[in-house]
């Protein structure tokens, strides 16, 4: 048995280790505090420091450190920075393998934070239940189970009796779920690699590019009055419904979304970018018509979209004008302009497909017996600020990415096994290693 196959052998007999790692970071409800609906304490320490110790025992270095926000002003008006981000509690962690070896490094990337449990569970959503092959919990999918399968690719090797010939980074960050500034403070604090594998869910493809998102908040402003009553022309006094209003810009999204279905699309992006309202608020009581009608919204843009800063302030500008030019063609609307406030602006980025790490991990995938097939996310993750200073990455994971954030949100575990042997297979053929002794 050749040193590869032995590292293969050493995953399929500790199927069990794995995964009840990876039940162990579920168990650990390491919610963004974003999304918290009272302020209080994150858990992401806590999952920080429970990876530290794992990657401590297989003799890693470690840091663990918690990003300053002052540190990070240089970066305003670009990707990943907000500013009055409060990190206290809530650290990034960097773990190095082969310090100073000489062959090519590779960057494990994943973020530990995850959205709030929501409702309709019908388990247990921090439980990590295994029901038919299938483990169960928020953040299986998005995106610990990922997280743990580049980690225990990392033990296979080492625990399987090999040695590397290139460094690995295991880098686990916060803050993924709104924005990205955990990934922002990884780069910045230094961290480099030849290659990096993002392990976001593909169901097991192989992305290498993803889309921005874009947070929009639409205020359109009416007058009110009583709804039940005869009203004079607005221009007499009368009231003015809001949510009217703002259904003449409801109404034109369609015909924006169907220029967008042609213009905005990507031979590996299976859906065009879209502007999709994700919130309708309105109103004050049943008896008046609205004075005010808030419309949030979530839209896409691509990676070749991007402005001067990296972000998508074209995208931005183009939406701004189509809602000025809606409201240019309405009276009330032209003297009483809606006001669009920019929540979050979460990066994209793209590696080329020809380059020779992402045809390596096509390879990995292709030696474990799957397709290798290539295919865009059409969400945010954090590989924007590892492409922008130079790094060739690709986001590579167990679970379907459509049921991130959803109840009951589940990876099967057979996913997860075959994401380690395939992180694994990267590692000798891009890093490379060489045989040492078994450690315990």
């Amino acid at each position: 048995m050749n040193q590869e196959q032995q590292i293969m052998q050493w995953i399929d007999d500790h199927n069990d280790e794995i995964i009840s790692f990876l039940q162990q970071l579920i168990q650990i409800p390491s919610v963004n505090p974003w999304f918290f609906d009272e302020p209080g304490p994150s858990k992401e320490k806590d999952v920080q420091e429970f990876i530290a110790d794992k990657l401590t025992k297989l003799g890693a270095d470690i840091e663990l450190w918690e990003p300053v926000a002052d540190d990070l002003k240089q970066y305003e008006g670009m990707a990943g920075y907000y500013p009055g981000r409060d990190f206290q509690g809530r650290p990034n962690l960097a773990a190095t393998f082969g310090a100073g070896e000489e062959g090519k490094s590779l960057l494990l990337f994943g973020h530990i934070d995850v959205v709030k449990a929501g409702s309709k569970w019908t388990v247990d959503p921090f439980g990590a239940e295994i029901i038919d092959g299938k483990l169960y919990g928020r953040g299986t999918v998005d995106m610990k189970g990922g997280v743990a399968a580049m980690i225990m690719a990392v033990a296979a090797i080492l625990r399987s009796g090999a040695k590397l010939k290139g460094p690995v980074i295991v880098g686990t960050v916060v803050d993924e779920e709104t924005g990205g500034m955990g990934a922002l403070d990884f780069i910045h604090h230094g961290y480099r690699a030849d290659g990096c594998i993002l392990t976001e869910p593909t169901s097991l493809t192989i992305a290498p590019l993803c889309r921005g998102i874009l947070w929009g908040k639409i205020k359109v402003q009416g007058r009110s009055g009583h709804i039940e009553m005869p009203q004079a022309d607005w221009q007499d006094g009368g009231a003015v419904d809001a949510i009217k209003k703002a259904r003449l810009i409801l109404e034109q999204f369609d015909h924006l979304n169907a220029d967008w279905a042609v213009r905005k699309t990507h031979p590996y992006l299976s859906i065009p970018c879209q502007v999709h309202v994700a919130q309708f608020n309105a109103g004050e009581y049943p008896t008046s018509f609205a004075n005010e009608a808030e419309i949030v919204f979530n839209a896409q843009y691509l990676p070749s979209e991007r402005d001067d800063k990296l972000m998508g302030g074209h995208v931005k500008k183009e939406l701004e004008d189509f809602i000025y030019n809606i409201a240019k063609s309405d009276p009330w609307l032209s003297q009483n302009l809606p006001e669009i406030e920019w929540l979050v602006d979460a990066d994209c980025a793209e590696t080329d497909v020809e380059h020779h790490f992402v045809q390596t991990c096509v390879q990995s995938l292709h030696s474990i017996g799957l397709e290798g097939k290539i295919e865009g996310l059409g969400f945010h993750t954090d590989m924007g600020w590892p492409v922008n200073v130079g790094i060739p990455t690709v986001n590579f994971g167990p679970g379907d990415p459509s049921l991130a954030h959803h109840s009951d949100e589940f990876t099967p575990v057979n996913e997860v096994i075959d994401a380690v042997k395939m992180i694994a297979k990267t590692i000798i053929d891009w890093c490379g290693t060489e045989a040492v002794e078994v450690q315990n």
